[in-house]
């Protein structure tokens, strides 16, 4: 007889028809899963988790996919499991706890139909994991329990601290599916450990109870809060607060986090719980928590507009505070929060160069540079001083820099400089010398090229710089951008313009074009060219209708053929085809009626955020609006969200000038 494992004869590998078998994915051969289960049966307590690797590849667990193959495998899996001789069973059993989860949510014809009895037949296993001697099988099972009654008979006695609050959160999971009785018997449970002395476990309990009763946080806010900003407590929750498919504890820190999304379904009761965070961490000096609860505020402020009254306070008396990660983060909501905290100034002006960083390294920056944008954001001079050269630092010697979108982090350089057109007389300079510096090779080039076109006649003694672009097919029509730009005071370079490398396509060929047009005013050659192309060429693109509405009147014999591709077209098309409609007939409608069309959707939670921003800019120029885009303005503008995409402070920024945007149009006759 060959070797035993758990019951089950290594050999009995060879008696499934594993060739037969149905794989996961093609190029996953079944006979992979044989192997793999081998491996792990023959390797016993010497078994690792990279020992696993091959069969979550052979079973492709990412494609929530259960076809006989997964059928056959699974009462090897189980048994292996269930082996106190097998060295990676807490991974086994995550990969059961991964099955469990895929059979339930799964579409029915992505499970084998032999499964769920197959299913069945382990659950005696199952339970019996329960109950393994070895905390970290036990805790890992849990969702197999997949009912209230095993939990509530595994609560009784369990005695392991590390267990214990893993208990109590599957038993809230499991009670949220559960009839109403059941639910009575979690809710006994959860409401005598909120009796208990034990902080860990009273702050488990309410998450439990938040699983089934969302108002469970907000009675027990108090509680939370005391046992959440208690420094006694924090290392307590490292020590004991493990959850299954999580090899770590979690930290004081990490619960915290946690805690504040049971607030999830009563907003304005979740700010006042991070405030809440804010201050106690702030009285008791605890760094830790103020940061995460800084983090938590900063999330609610990307998401809702009416945060920042009530954050901006508490993020400016936070300036002075001796943590480098404390500053770092109040810095930054400052910046975010604009205009409002001009008040703060001062103290962020005694900040640009402050060198403090975030203590994990995880965010970029320094206290400094988020000050220095702040000021920039309230319109302080102070920051001026340095401001091109401290932006350039990350880029210098590289063409990017790295950075995770989600978080706190420093703006791009765009975002910085564009709202400066004030400023241009002092910035300019500077931004000549970068760009003759490394112009054709820098990261920022086109960049900066972008800032210069955005200030606009401002940016016109950059001239030289940007026309020595001209000849580098990376930059040219960015810096052709910033050429028309300028106005008059570039209508000298109309020949080099004409002349300009660009990559040979027709629709920068009708960009040069129309471009050296504007500069020098000769315009009929260029309106036949782009005429030409909107009249003759077909989808996708249906030719350079963006650009044939700057033409004005004098485009009117293309009005038809533009107007024809506004009917027929959408998205894109037929936004921009309706505003050039609007300005070669210098008439409202018909497009005034296509761009109030793709509002509507966005009033109404839609994220076309794009198309949103350009209907505004067009009505703006068009002049008019009719009282039901008015109705539909206002929705959007009163509610509390954010009107942008991204996950960061851009979503602010572009909020701002969504609401701008608004404002002109609501303004409008």
């Amino acid at each position: 007889m060959g070797a035993r494992v758990a019951g089950f004869a290594v050999e009995a590998l060879d008696d499934v028809p594993w060739e037969r078998l149905e794989p996961v994915l093609a190029q996953r051969p079944t006979t992979g899963t044989r192997a793999a289960l081998r491996r792990l049966a023959l390797k016993g307590e010497a078994a690792t988790e990279e020992d696993c690797y091959p069969l979550y590849d052979s079973l492709a667990l990412g494609t929530e996919r259960l076809p006989s193959v997964s059928t056959a495998a699974l009462p090897f899996i189980t048994a292996l499991a269930g082996d106190p001789a097998c060295g990676a069973r807490r991974e086994l059993v995550s990969t059961l706890v991964s099955f469990a989860r895929f059979a339930a949510e799964a579409e029915p014809g992505q499970v084998d139909e032999a499964w769920h009895e197959a299913w069945r037949l382990q659950r005696p296993v199952f339970l019996a994991l329960l109950a393994d001697p070895d905390p970290d099988v036990r805790r890992e099972a849990l969702p197999l329990a997949w009912d209230v009654g095993p939990l509530l008979d595994r609560w009784r006695v369990e005695t392991d601290p590390t267990v214990r609050p893993a208990v109590l959160l599957e038993l809230g999971t499991a009670a949220s599916a559960a009839g109403p009785e059941a639910t009575d018997r979690v809710r006994a449970v959860v409401t005598e450990v909120l009796r208990t002395d034990d902080p860990v476990l009273r702050v488990a309990a309410v998450h439990a109870w938040a699983a089934f009763d969302p108002e469970a946080p907000v009675r027990e806010r108090d509680l939370l809060t005391e046992i959440l900003t208690d420094p006694a407590v924090r290392p307590l929750f490292e020590a004991a607060w493990y959850v299954p498919d999580v090899e770590t504890a979690f930290t004081r820190e990490d619960v915290v986090s946690w805690t504040v999304g049971l607030f999830d379904p009563v907003p304005p009761t979740m700010l006042d719980f991070v405030l809440d965070l804010v201050e106690a961490a702030r009285r008791n000096g605890d760094a830790p928590l103020c940061r995460v609860a800084l983090d938590e505020a900063w999330r609610l402020l990307v998401l809702r507009p009416s945060v920042a009254e009530r954050l901006l306070p508490h993020a400016g008396a936070l300036l002075a505070d001796r943590d480098d990660g404390v500053r770092y983060r109040a810095a930054h909501l400052l910046a975010v929060l604009g205009p409002r905290a001009a008040p703060y100034a001062d103290e962020l002006a005694a900040l640009l160069d402050d060198r403090g960083e975030d203590p994990h390294d995880f965010l970029e920056g320094t206290v400094g540079d988020h000050a220095r944008w702040a000021l920039t954001r309230i319109g302080d001079p102070r920051a001026l001083p340095g401001l091109i050269a401290r932006l350039y630092a990350p880029y210098e010697g590289q063409y990017s820099r790295a950075y995770c979108s989600g978080d706190p982090r420093l703006p791009e350089v765009e975002d910085v400089l564009t709202p400066l057109a004030a400023h241009a007389e002092t910035l300019v300079p500077d931004i000549r010398a970068l760009l003759r510096k490394d112009g054709k090779g820098g990261g920022l080039t086109c960049c900066l090229l972008g800032v210069l076109a955005a200030w606009g006649e401002a940016s016109a003694p950059a001239l030289p710089e940007v026309v020595a672009l001209l000849d580098d097919a990376r930059h040219s029509l960015t810096a052709i951008d910033a050429l028309v730009a300028m106005g008059p005071a570039a209508a000298s370079a109309a020949p080099e313009v004409r002349r300009a490398t660009v990559l040979d396509h027709p629709a920068n060929h009708q960009k040069v074009a129309w471009a050296a047009s504007v500069l020098d005013g000769d315009s009929a050659s260029a309106l036949r060219l782009v005429g030409e192309a909107v009249l003759t060429e077909e989808e996708p693109f249906y030719g350079p209708v963006h650009l044939i509405g700057h033409f004005g009147q004098a485009a009117a014999p293309y009005a038809d053929r533009v107007r024809q591709l506004m009917e027929r077209g959408d998205g894109w098309l037929q936004l921009r085809s309706a505003i050039a409609l609007a300005s070669i007939t210098d008439e409202a409608e018909p497009s005034l009626s296509v761009l109030e069309e793709h509002l509507r959707p966005m009033a109404d939670g839609d994220d076309s955020y794009g198309y949103f921003v350009d209907a505004l800019r067009a009505l703006v120029g068009i002049g008019t609006v009719t009282a039901g885009t008015r109705a539909v303005l206002r929705r959007a503008r009163d509610a509390d969200r954010r009107l942008a995409p991204h996950g960061d402070y851009r979503t602010i920024l572009f909020d701002e000038e969504m609401r701008a945007l608004i404002d002109a149009v609501l303004d409008l006759p």
